[in-house]
């Protein structure tokens, strides 16, 4: 176990500073199980994604759609001033343009953008003040996904799209990290039998934040969109052996469904954390946009800047996974550390006090099939 640790830790280390193989995903299909949408869309969202709709500052509508560099979504606080890791499974959607009858992301509020687009999902990187959609300052962030701990999602009821095939499509897997000053969002367009969304899209890395589970380019004041290739899975480690090891966060926590209190533990606390995603993808193509805009400016219905009433976030025990994410900044790209502050790209401590800094290293001679299993397995726990 201590060699395989080793292993991984070296791969990671060295991944950036030397050339990788891409990876090998076969032959991507949008029809392939898990890519379109299957969980019921909650009953504060549109039926179906729209543009012009109303801006209600105060809406809960949980659609978010990622369609370009100016048109997308992000999940946010409900109530302003709220950890976002205390409330996961209450977040609702701040869209860039009027749409899905959501809120709107003010103007000034993204200093910078990327979106990219791979066989096998979308992705959008962003940095800015996000405290002006409601996140606390300095708060390192939160996770979302569609699973959540009742695997009713967070937040629960909601739900993606994107019109990157050419129509409007419901997505199953996707993730989304959020903190004060960074954001990232995949949404898994297509799969394989090496690539299942679940292992693409795979949400169980919280504490790692964007730049170890969504390598990219996170460059400030450059909005960009450009193809790229797709990254290895979050957490997965090709050895020279033609086998694979895979990295799992270490955590332990509980969440509450039907009056029953359920415990879990992920991972296991004796192993080591490697130091970055195994590779950053490449990109091609790519154009750059001078800014994005709305003409929209002072949205946010209250200051930002300070914590909501605990009720709020108790009220979210049931749905949420109590855990947040470290998303980190835009130095560096491979910045995996369990430790240091948002300015280095990773911290420890998360906003809900789960992130202890313990993260796991399973070290194993398996091949990518192991791994599918392992998320297949886990993906309604979180």
């Amino acid at each position: 176990m201590k060699a395989a640790a080793a292993i991984l830790v070296a791969l990671a280390a060295g991944a950036s500073a030397q050339s990788v193989p891409a990876f090998r995903y076969g032959t991507p299909s949008a029809n392939y199980p898990g890519v379109k949408g299957t969980n019921r869309n909650g009953p504060t969202n549109p039926s179906a994604p729209q543009l012009n709709t109303p801006i209600n500052q105060t809406s809960d509508s949980r659609l978010a759609t990622l369609n370009s560099i100016d048109d997308w979504c992000t999940f946010g606080p409900q109530v302003p001033g709220t950890i976002i890791g205390n409330v996961e499974g209450e977040t609702v959607a701040y869209c860039t343009k009027p749409r899905n009858n959501a809120r709107v992301i003010p103007d000034g509020t993204v200093t910078g953008a990327h979106f990219v687009k791979t066989p096998l999902y979308v992705q959008l990187m962003a940095l800015g003040d996000f405290t002006k959609i409601g996140l606390v300052a300095g708060d390192e962030g939160g996770e979302l996904d569609p699973h959540g701990a009742t695997n009713m999602g967070n937040p629960v009821g909601g739900n993606v799209t994107s019109n990157v095939s050419g129509e409007d499509v419901f997505y199953e897997e996707w993730m989304n990290y959020v903190s004060y000053n960074q954001l990232c969002f995949r949404i898994c367009i297509a799969g394989s039998e090496q690539a299942p969304t679940a292992l693409e899209c795979e949400h169980e890395l919280d504490v790692m934040g964007c730049n170890f589970v969504m390598p990219g380019n996170y460059a400030d004041n450059v909005f960009e969109t450009c193809d790229g290739d797709a990254a290895y899975p979050p957490g997965l480690y090709p050895e020279a052996n033609g086998q694979t090891s895979t990295f799992k966060q270490f955590f332990t926590g509980e969440y509450v469904a039907g009056g029953t209190t359920y415990s879990y533990t992920n991972g296991a606390a004796d192993q080591v954390t490697p130091t970055g995603a195994y590779s950053t993808p490449s990109t091609s193509n790519c154009r750059t946009t001078a800014t994005i805009s709305n003409g929209i400016k002072s949205i946010v219905p209250s200051s930002s800047s300070s914590v909501a009433s605990s009720s709020s976030a108790s009220a979210s025990s049931a749905s949420s996974t109590g855990r947040a994410s470290n998303s980190g900044s835009a130095s560096g790209s491979n910045s995996g550390s369990a430790s240091g502050s948002a300015s280095t790209g990773n911290s420890g401590s998360g906003s809900s006090g789960s992130s202890s800094g313990a993260s796991s290293l399973v070290g194993s001679a398996v091949g990518i099939a192991a791994s599918v299993v392992a998320v297949m397995a886990g993906a309604y726990l979180l």
